[in-house]
């Protein structure tokens, strides 16, 4: 039985109660096994935390590996436009080298920054190398390759027989979901209203009242939705519904501009929304109404999106943001702190479908833990835990991470458990992102 114990750190569960207490975890074979006071044989394995918080591992619940080697190309441009002329010219470009390097500069952001989950939307290729490196690398992933057959500018490379796509995405969710030792999930992913055919959604919509899992975009820009509605005679989420994609396993990105109807419909089916702050931001998409939602019974977890609409994969920057962007609207207390926490946790866990393993440290969970040291200059006092991690600390706090109670990053370093050497990877990316500008 391999043991581990997280020893005399403060403990924010995230359970029930919301209990905050200074405790011990004990991890067994991967399981959180007990949290509280405990005494444990000599030669136990321990992980200092005193002085530490210990928290649930942080869940990103939209973000898009694949697009990792283009930040910093794709600035200023409002979504169509971003699309067509940046973002899928160089997702047609990418190559089995290429994914693997955007795969693993993305898993030691992330992984180094606090988030041992991910629910992700690849490219329309090379979603094999996608899962295998994710898997090597320890994260915990949900991922499904994007389903393309329309939409204006879609490069040819990237635009799929309708047939072809269903088939390809019905075999890789029977290749890959449940392989890493349970760690890999798959999600069909069609990449929204405008790039798929009325065909390919209902099949997709078929699979979700079977049993599969269902992550797209929608009603992220008003240009968007009005060329939603122009084509489609209704709006994104209205015309999901219809076709059998909403409901508890599936999970829509953004939904900036949900109307009350469509917000109703949400909360009735149960349908997962993930709130991505710091795009809709830099995208000018607009501010979707999160304290609403969540007062309307609507489920919402919390994701960075991609690296081109970012610039990050940073899950502080966006509790931060989830956190403090609604206030001058609703007011102080109009988004807390602890509701802010509850996305990129509990909320995530719920979008991926895993709230019974995931979200909260409590025993039979997966020991997916993350240690913060909140004893930096910017940090410090530090008397209110949950204020701490959402208001103050940042990814560079983060101290240990454990995946499935691995530890992947100790002291601040991947391990080599990781398979990820940092210098390596950023290294390897510089050069790969050089290569497919020179090729594209």
């Amino acid at each position: 039985m391999n043991m581990l114990v997280i020893e005399g750190g403060t403990v924010i569960t995230m359970d029930g109660a919301r209990r905050v207490e200074r405790a011990d975890v004990l991890v067994e074979d991967g399981q959180i096994a007990a949290v509280g006071s405990m005494t444990m044989p000599i030669g136990t394995p321990t992980l200092q935390a005193h002085g530490c918080l210990v928290l649930p591992g942080l869940i990103q619940a939209h973000t898009h590996v694949c697009q990792t080697l283009c930040r910093g190309a794709a600035d200023d441009l409002h979504l169509l436009e971003w699309l067509r002329e940046r973002v899928w010219p160089y997702e047609a470009s990418l190559d089995e080298r290429a994914m693997r390097a955007c795969a693993r500069l993305a898993a030691a952001e992330l992984l180094l920054g606090g988030t041992t989950t991910i629910l992700d939307m690849g490219t329309v290729h090379e979603t094999d190398t996608l899962f295998d490196t994710l898997g090597r690398t320890g994260l915990r992933a949900t991922a499904g390759k994007a389903m393309m057959d329309a939409g204006d500018g879609v490069p040819a490379r990237m635009r799929e027989e309708t047939r072809r796509s269903l088939d390809e995405s019905d075999a890789l969710s029977a290749r890959w979901d449940g392989t890493f030792a349970g760690r890999m999930h798959y999600a069909y992913a069609p990449r929204f209203v405008l790039s798929c055919t009325d065909g390919l959604l209902r099949e997709v919509g078929a699979r979700v009242r079977g049993s599969a899992r269902v992550h797209t975009h929608a009603s992220e820009q008003q240009a968007e939705i009005a060329l939603v509605r122009k084509e489609r005679g209704a709006d994104n989420i209205a015309y999901f519904a219809a076709l059998g994609i909403g409901g508890p396993r599936a999970t829509l990105a953004h939904c900036v501009h949900a109307t009350p109807e469509e917000r109703r419909l949400l909360a009735r089916e149960g349908t997962n929304v993930t709130h991505c702050p710091s795009s809709n931001l830099k995208l000018g998409s607009g501010i979707a109404p999160i304290p609403e939602m969540l007062a309307e019974g609507i489920h919402v977890a919390l994701g960075a999106d991609g690296a081109p609409c970012n610039n990050n994969l940073d899950a502080f920057v966006e509790l931060r943001l989830a956190a403090l962007l609604h206030k001058p609207r609703v007011g102080p207390a109009g988004m807390t702190a602890l509701q802010a926490l509850e996305l990129a946790t509990l909320g995530g866990a719920r979008a991926l479908g895993l709230e019974a393993e995931l979200g909260s440290i409590e025993p039979g969970k997966r020991a997916d833990l993350i240690v913060i040291d909140p004893g930096a200059p910017h940090v410090a006092p530090s008397p209110d835990p949950v204020s701490t991690v959402v208001y103050a600390a940042q990814s560079r706090d983060v101290r240990h991470v454990l995946v499935d109670g691995r530890l992947l990053v100790r002291d601040g370093q991947l391990t080599e458990l990781s398979g990820l050497e940092r210098g390596e990877v950023v290294a390897t990316a510089r050069a790969e992102a050089a290569r497919l500008r020179a090729k594209s």
